[in-house]
């Protein structure tokens, strides 16, 4: 019994520095939305253009864990000195409450801004995750910015890790959708893209200049929809007591 206590406090200790997140890990959202490696595009992501994908929470309560894919530009890579996340509320029908708004522009978008963080070096971690061909393009001018996938102009995808205290964190209702919006704060133009999603769900993302109304993300070549590559997770804590659950469970069938 008292080895799998001290186990049980070794991974309560350990927990809060698990950051990595896997296929087959526990997840808080619809379903985890895998970076396309192979033929999979990154859009650009930084001074002042954001991007925005939609989920569904499955569970309430804290958002503590975000995970995001990445790649930089032509494979070099380099620390961002600040990420901006944010959690927006959701306008199903993109109707109202935008800067402006086109009433033509039907497509769903973020609404009402609810929660953000800006994330300094060092706040969060990174890892490489896989290689494969992928392209590249800025939303705002596709067709001039454009280096398809099959003349890859990188490789690399990472994976970004973001995890909050519950002072910090945002707090989820389950069945409600938000959107997450991601950029790197950086005075000029700097190299790093949100990795295209291989798994699509409900509505289109979507981009946005500081201050500017919300436009859908397509493809720049088929014009079908894209999705964003990124996971809501639960708390490290919250796994560790999961596995503390789970050898006591194991030590009361011996």
């Amino acid at each position: 019994m008292r080895k799998i206590l001290a186990f049980a406090v070794a991974l309560l200790i350990c927990a809060p520095a698990v950051a990595d997140w896997n296929p087959g890990d526990s997840y808080k959202m619809h379903y985890p939305q895998l970076p396309k490696v192979d033929g999979g595009w990154d859009v650009m992501s930084s001074y002042y253009v954001f991007l925005a994908d939609d989920w569904q929470c499955s569970q309430t309560g804290f958002v503590n864990d975000i995970h995001t894919w990445v790649s930089f530009k032509d494979d070099v890579v380099f620390d961002p000195a600040t990420i901006h996340l944010a959690i927006w509320s959701d306008d199903p029908v993109g109707d109202g409450g935008n800067l402006g708004e086109d009433p033509f522009n039907t497509f769903s978008h973020p609404l009402d801004q609810l929660w953000h963080d800006d994330q300094a070096l060092g706040e969060w971690t990174m890892r490489l995750y896989d290689t494969g061909d992928q392209g590249w393009f800025d939303a705002r001018d596709p067709l001039v910015t454009m280096v398809e996938p099959t003349v890859p102009d990188h490789l690399q995808v990472y994976q970004l890790n973001f995890l909050f205290d519950e002072a910090e964190a945002f707090w989820q209702e389950e069945g409600m959708i938000y959107w997450l919006e991601f950029t790197i704060q950086s005075p000029v133009e700097v190299g790093i893209g949100w990795k295209e999603s291989a798994d699509h769900f409900q509505d289109d993302a979507v981009w946005r200049i500081l201050g500017e109304d919300w436009n859908e993300l397509v493809d720049p070549i088929t014009f079908e929809s894209m999705d964003m590559a990124f996971v809501i997770t639960p708390e490290p804590a919250t796994m560790a007591l999961l596995g503390i659950g789970g050898l006591a469970l194991l030590r009361r069938k011996k």
